[in-house]
């Protein structure tokens, strides 16, 4: 009986995005007309979005890796001996696991990432899916808050909020709220409502490795005593939601998600809820109103969705890559996690590099690495080929920043102390034909645009900046009109109900202090958003 080779095409939005359904198409049609006895996977992304379509061969000792790859390459690479993974074509990268770029990587998280059938239970649990569960399974919601605290994973989303002490609010919590139909319920609610720029994290675990998220999720339900959770999936995301929506079926048929997981008499109900397209979303108040199918409007605080978040009821709000790493930390223990990283930085982020940048795609690394390290031993430098001026990191309401804050450590705590934050991880760089003026109006802008409106300094902070940052660059009493802007911000900074408010004069006041040439006269610059 002749050897089954199997091949594998990736199958996620931006490998797809590349031409990667043509290839599997082309690839298929071929094998199909030489009887060839194939088996053709669509994994996920291993996220090496610079070499994507990565097509990959096994092998016997292990998988080979052919890329970028286009449809009109197929013939070339099957004439070449694509299946016994011969090294004669161009495309060639040798054993996928000995590309250096995914070499260098502490992959966790992403351990699975381009490995596994996304929605193969049977490849989930042959690579180590659900022994978290199995083993959360058999502790008591106080040992699972304890090893979490333990580890020292903080909110991925950005706010890097200490998750142990979220679970502990939730699990101590009461759910008996008289009048309420939701009485007596907790809730987990995932925010994947991802909409920071340059960012693709989650989006990557929901396409690649979404049994994850889900078992992420129902150990958290576990820990806090929650027998319902809802996945808030940003709207942009069709694959995510196919991919979750088919996982979720699977896994309650095998019994891993329901009633009586595993006939444990514990339970889990899951659900996924699609998103607003809203900016705001991204706020766990905002988004709550929104899954109660309410306008997204953000709540003033207290009471804390802790204590009173969806539908009233006690709720543990985390972002995808938080509730990611819980398998991993249940599984090797809180103090294998907290052996990553430096300080209170602990485990390690996924970062997603994007922009201006030669090699884009998600590094996972430890914290403790420097910026420069990622954007330049990673990122290879911008794809211009010009020199960098600018990285804004955080997302659109990051700060800008200039090459002498490049050597910061990727850590929470370095990057506060640089006027900087660090987020979800998202880099986005630029070369040195930026135009600052136009990067800190197009904050300004993007506040205008998203804004829920509830509080006056965000919806109407954001336009006066518009109109004074257009002044500045129309040289129009620049002095008076760059103080002007300078009060603005703080107005906005320390009375937006919100960080959408709250924090966009970080891009701005960074441009400013760091770019400052940007902002003369001879720049001349047009007032056209960026």
């Amino acid at each position: 009986m002749a050897e089954v080779r199997t091949i594998y095409v990736p199958n996620d939005t931006t490998a797809q995005s590349l031409g990667a359904e043509d290839v599997a198409r082309q690839i298929g049609r071929a094998l199909g007309e030489q009887q060839a006895d194939i088996r053709l996977v669509r994994n996920g992304s291993r996220g090496a979005c610079w070499l994507e379509p990565l097509v990959e061969v096994e092998t016997d000792s292990g998988r080979v890796a052919y890329g970028p790859v286009s449809p009109d390459d197929v013939p070339g690479l099957l004439a070449a001996g694509l299946l016994e993974a011969r090294p004669d074509h161009a495309l060639y990268l040798g054993p996928t696991d000995e590309i250096p770029w995914l070499q260098k990587q502490q992959r966790v998280t992403f351990s699975r990432a381009g490995i596994i059938d996304p929605v193969s239970l049977d490849d989930y649990q042959a690579h180590g899916g659900f022994a978290g569960l199995e083993k959360a399974l058999a502790m008591s919601p106080r040992q699972l808050v304890d090893e979490v605290t333990a580890s020292g994973l903080r909110g991925r989303g950005g706010a890097a909020f200490p998750a142990g002490i979220k679970w502990n609010t939730v699990l101590e919590a009461s759910a008996d709220n008289p009048g309420n139909p939701q009485s007596g319920r907790k809730f987990i609610v995932c925010n994947a409502d991802e909409g920071d720029s340059g960012t693709f994290a989650d989006r990557l675990v929901m396409e690649a490795d979404p049994y994850l998220l889900i078992e992420g999720m129902i150990i958290a339900g576990l820990a806090v005593g929650a027998e319902y959770g809802f996945i808030y999936l940003r709207s942009e995301y069709p694959i995510a939601l196919q991919r979750l929506n088919e996982a979720i079926e699977r896994a309650e048929a095998e019994s891993w998600l329901g009633s009586d997981i595993r006939g444990s008499g514990k339970h889990f109900h899951l659900e996924v809820r699609l998103g607003a397209g809203a900016y705001i979303c991204g706020e766990e108040t905002s988004l709550l109103d929104s899954l109660e199918g309410k306008r997204g409007m953000v709540r003033p605080k207290p009471p804390l969705p802790a204590l009173k978040g969806a539908f009233g009821q006690p709720t543990v709000v985390n972002n995808v890559l938080t509730l990611a790493a819980v398998p991993w930390i249940v599984e090797h223990g809180g103090a294998a996690y907290a052996g990553y990283g430096q300080g209170r930085s602990l485990g390690t982020l996924p970062f997603q590099l994007a922009g201006n940048i030669r090699r884009g795609g998600l590094v996972e690394l430890a914290f403790g690495a420097t910026l420069r390290e990622l954007v330049e031993d990673f990122g290879g430098g911008t794809l211009t080929g010009r020199p960098m001026k600018a990285i804004q990191a955080g997302g659109p309401l990051g700060a800008y920043m200039p090459e002498s804050q490049w050597d910061t450590p990727l850590d929470y705590e370095a990057f506060t102390e640089a006027g900087a934050v660090l987020g979800h991880g998202g880099i986005v760089v630029f070369d040195d034909t930026v135009d600052m003026a136009q990067q800190a109006r197009f904050a300004m802008e993007f506040c205008v645009v998203e804004s829920c409106g509830k509080c006056t300094p965000c919806r109407i902070g954001s336009v006066r900046g518009v109109e004074v940052i257009d002044r500045i660059i129309d040289n129009v009493n620049r002095t008076s009109n760059l103080a002007l802007l300078d009060e603005l911000c703080d107005t906005m900074e320390y009375g937006s109900l919100c960080a959408m408010g709250g924090m966009t004069p970080n891009p701005v006041r960074s441009a400013v202090r760091h770019f400052p040439e940007a902002f003369e006269p001879s720049s001349n610059a047009s007032a056209g958003a960026a």
